[in-house]
């Protein structure tokens, strides 16, 4: 399975949505875990840097762009 890329600022898309109804969310913070904030109800969620990778489905934004 190819590495995706993905930095801090970036806006991604999770493989399953939030319970509030968003599948946005925003890397707020990236180290060993990773710190997404979801873009409907603000709410962040901290993960490891592997689960995060393994939910991860796709880059929506990039910072960089």
């Amino acid at each position: 399975m190819a590495n995706k890329e993905f930095a801090l600022h970036d806006v991604v898309e999770m493989k399953k949505p939030h319970p509030c109804g968003e599948n946005r969310w925003k890397i707020i913070r990236m180290g060993m875990d990773v710190r997404i904030k979801c873009l409907g109800c603000q709410h962040s969620v901290m993960l490891p840097r592997r689960d995060f990778s393994k939910k991860l489905k796709k880059v929506i934004e990039s910072e960089n762009e």
